[in-house]
C-alpha cells in the first residue's frame, strides 16, 4: 500500500458556496469571431454529464461490489476531463468534488463538517467502508456536487479568457497533484489520469484552436501535438507510482506542453493575459524567476507599490527606531546573510528572552495566504501589524508613529512622498515594509535552472531525491511544487495548514506542548495544526518545525519517515500525515537532503535600482 499525506479542506472550500462564481473581467466580443468555443464547451458538457452518470451506476451497487471500482474509475476520468472548465467556473464546488478526504471547520458556524468528494468515496471503495449507509450517504452528497458543476458548465458559455485560464490551471494541476498522488491517495491512479488529462487537452484544442493555429504557424501546431504524444507515451512506458521519473517527465516533457502553450495563446491572438490570477500567463514554464503574479498575493489596498514606496520599506526594514524601546527592527530576526531567517532555534523578544517560534525566512514569502506559524494572519501587512502590537517585539500602536523616525527630516519627506501630506502613521510604515518584503523573492536556485532546462547538472541522488519528494516520500502532497509551500495550486487562494505531531525536542520522547491554530476556535480536528512553510532555502536555515527542534535535514526526513508524531507513538487522531512508516533507506534520505538543498538561492533584488 502507498499511502499518501491527507489535505485538510480549509474554510475557503465552504459548502454554502455552492452557487457559481463570478468572474471580474469579460472576454471582448470582437474575440470571438475568430474561434467557435461551442464544440469544446459541449466536450466539457459531456464529461461532466459522464462523471454524474458513472457515480449514478455506483449508487445501484455497494462499495465491495467488483463494479464499484469499474464505476469510480470511469467517474474519476470523465471528471477529470471536465475539471478544467468546472473548477475554473465554481472553484470552492470543484475543489471539495476532489479535495482531500479530511473533515473541515466552517469559518461562519465553527462546525465540523465530515469529508465528501471523489476522494473519501476512494476511501471507502478501496479500503472498504465501515459502513455502508454511510458510504451511500457521502455517494449522494457527492453527486450533488457535480449536479451543481453541470449547472454551471451548461449554462455558462465557453470564451477565450476562461479557456486560457482554466487550462493553464489544470497543467499547473498536473505537476502539482496528478503525478504527485495528491488527486488519488489511496488508488494510486493519480498517473494514469494525468495521460487522460493531457489527452482531453489535446481533445478540446482540436476542437477550438487548432485550425486557427495551424492557419498563423504549422510548426508551432505540429509542436503542440507532439509534446502531448510524447509526455503521454512517457507515462503509459511507466505509470507505478514509486518507479515513475518525474524529474525526465517535468523538464523533457511537461514544459515543451507549457512552452508551447504560452506561443499558442500567444499566436492565436484571441485573448490578453489579465492580471487578477496567481500566474504569469507569458512565463513559459512553472519555474521561471516570474512565474508568478506577485500583485495578486499584496493586499488589494497595496497592490503596485511605487519604486519610492519599496525603496522606503527598505530603509525601514533596518531601522530599530520602529519599535518602542529602540532595539528590535525586521532585520533584528530576519537576516539577509542567514536566508532572512535567524538561526537561532526560537526568535528572540525585545527583552532578549526566548520566545515561542523558530523565526521562517521571509524569502518568497509573499506567496502566501496565511502568516506566522500557526496561520493567524492572512496576509503580509497583517502578519506586520501583529509584529507592532506585539508587546515582546515592536510593542509599537499601529495607530501611532515612531517619534524618532519623526525626528529625521528625510524620512518624513519621504512619507510624504509615498503618502501624501497626512498624517504619518504606523500603517504607512507596515504598507511600505509589505512592499518591501514582497519583493525578496528567489527562483534560480539549481533546481529552477535544472528544471527550465538552462544546466544539466543535477547528481543522480538529486534526481533520486526529487523524484522521492513527488513520489514515495510524499513531500509534495503538502509542499507543492514549484512554490513547495502549503500554497494551494491552481488557485492559490489558501495555504494549508496541518497537524503533524512535532515534538517537544529532538528525542522524539515527548509532545510539543505549543497547540497552534487550535487557540482561534478551540476545535480538536486544529489542535497542533500549523501552516505549511516553503521547503525553499531549507538546506540554509536550519533549525527546523516551528520550535526549531531539529538541527539537521536528515533529522527532519527521519521525523517523517517513521510517521510524524502519531509514528512516534503520541495521540494524535486528528494527525494528517500518515501513521506508517514510509519505509525510506539511508540513500533514499540521503537523496531527499540533496534534492532539498538544489532549493536553494538567496540572492534577491528589490524591484527598483537605488
Amino acid at each position: 500500500m502507498i499511502y499518501f499525506m491527507k489535505k485538510r479542506i480549509t474554510a475557503l472550500l465552504l459548502f454554502v458556496f455552492l452557487a457559481s462564481c463570478k468572474e471580474n473581467t469579460t472576454t471582448p466580443e470582437t474575440y470571438e469571431t475568430a474561434v467557435n468555443w461551442q464544440p469544446a464547451h459541449e466536450y466539457y458538457l459531456k464529461q461532466i454529464n459522464e462523471t454524474a452518470d458513472y457515480l449514478d451506476s455506483l449508487s445501484r451497487v455497494t462499495s465491495s461490489d467488483s463494479l464499484a471500482k469499474v464505476y469510480f474509475i470511469k467517474a474519476r476520468v470523465a471528471f477529470k476531463k471536465a475539471e478544467p472548465y468546472a473548477s475554473y467556473l465554481n472553484p470552492p464546488v470543484g475543489h471539495q468534488a476532489n479535495g482531500p478526504a479530511l473533515p473541515r471547520l466552517t469559518d461562519d458556524t465553527q462546525r465540523v463538517l465530515q469529508p465528501i468528494g471523489l476522494q473519501r468515496l476512494e476511501e471507502s471503495i478501496y479500503e472498504g467502508a465501515d459502513d455502508e449507509a454511510l458510504f451511500k450517504h457521502e455517494l449522494k452528497l457527492t453527486r450533488g456536487l457535480i449536479a451543481v458543476l453541470q449547472k454551471n458548465v451548461a449554462q455558462r458559455k465557453l470564451d477565450a479568457q476562461r479557456f486560457f485560464i482554466a487550462t493553464h490551471q489544470q497543467l499547473m494541476r498536473v505537476l502539482s497533484f496528478g503525478i504527485t498522488g495528491f488527486d488519488t491517495p489511496v488508488s494510486g491512479l493519480g498517473l494514469e489520469e494525468t495521460a487522460q488529462s493531457l489527452k482531453s487537452l489535446k481533445s478540446v484544442y482540436e476542437l477550438s484552436l487548432q485550425n486557427l493555429i495551424k492557419e498563423k504557424d504549422v510548426e508551432l501546431n505540429e509542436n503542440f501535438i507532439n509534446a502531448i504524444d510524447a509526455a503521454v507515451s512517457f507515462i503509459e512506458k511507466d505509470t507505478d507510482f514509486e518507479t515513475f521519473d518525474r524529474f525526465s517527465f517535468v523538464r523533457d516533457y511537461l514544459n515543451p506542453i507549457t512552452r508551447s502553450w504560452v506561443e499558442i495563446r500567444k499566436t492565436a491572438s484571441v485573448w490578453e493575459p489579465v492580471n487578477s490570477q496567481a500566474f504569469n500567463f507569458d512565463a513559459p514554464t512553472f519555474f521561471e524567476e516570474n512565474s508568478f503574479n506577485v500583485e495578486f498575493f499584496r493586499r488589494v489596498t497595496n497592490r503596485n507599490p511605487s519604486e519610492a514606496q519599496i525603496a522606503l520599506g527598505e530603509r525601514l526594514f533596518y531601522d530599530a527606531k520602529l519599535s518602542k524601546d529602540g532595539t528590535m527592527a525586521c532585520a533584528t530576526c530576519h537576516i539577509p546573510d542567514k536566508a532572512y531567517a535567524d538561526g537561532l532555534v526560537t526568535n528572540v523578544s525585545n527583552a532578549g528572552t526566548s520566545l515561542k517560534r523558530n523565526s521562517p525566512t521571509l524569502i518568497n514569502s509573499i506567496f502566501q495566504q496565511a502568516f506566522f506559524w500557526d496561520g493567524r494572519a492572512p496576509d503580509l501587512m497583517a502578519q506586520i501589524s501583529g509584529v507592532f502590537t506585539n508587546a515582546e517585539e515592536f510593542n509599537s500602536n499601529v495607530h501611532e508613529f515612531s517619534g524618532e523616525i519623526l525626528k529625521d527630516s528625510s524620512y518624513v519627506n519621504a512619507f510624504r512622498e509615498v503618502f501624501g501630506d497626512g498624517k504619518l502613521t504606523n500603517d504607512q510604515a507596515i504598507a511600505a515594509l509589505s512592499s518591501y518584503i514582497s519583493t525578496l523573492n528567489a527562483f534560480d536556485s539549481k533546481f529552477d535552472r535544472n528544471m527550465r532546462g538552462e544546466e544539466d547538472t543535477f547528481s543522480d541522488s538529486e534526481k533520486l531525491g526529487m523524484n522521492l519528494f513527488m513520489g514515495k516520500a510524499l513531500c509534495a502532497t503538502c509542499h507543492f511544487m514549484p512554490l513547495t509551500s502549503g500554497t494551494v495550486p491552481p488557485f492559490f487562494a489558501e495555504t494549508e495548514k496541518e497537524v503533524i505531531g512535532v515534538p517537544e525536542t529532538a528525542a522524539n520522547k515527548q509532545l510539543d506542548d505549543d497547540l497552534g491554530f487550535y487557540f482561534m476556535y478551540e476545535e480538536l480536528i486544529q489542535r497542533g495544526m500549523f501552516k505549511t512553510p516553503t521547503v525553499r532555502n531549507a538546506g540554509v536555515t536550519a533549525p527546523y518545525m516551528h520550535n526549531g527542534v531539529y538541527t539537521t535535514l536528515e533529522e527532519v526526513m527521519d521525523f517523517y519517515n517513521k510517521g510524524g508524531g502519531a509514528g512516534l507513538g503520541f495521540d494524535l487522531p486528528h494527525q494528517t500525515l500518515p501513521f506508517d512508516n514510509l519505509q525510506l533507506n539511508a540513500q533514499e534520505v540521503q537523496a531527499l537532503t540533496d534534492f532539498v538543498n538544489t532549493l536553494t538561492d538567496t540572492t534577491v533584488e528589490p524591484e527598483y535600482s537605488n
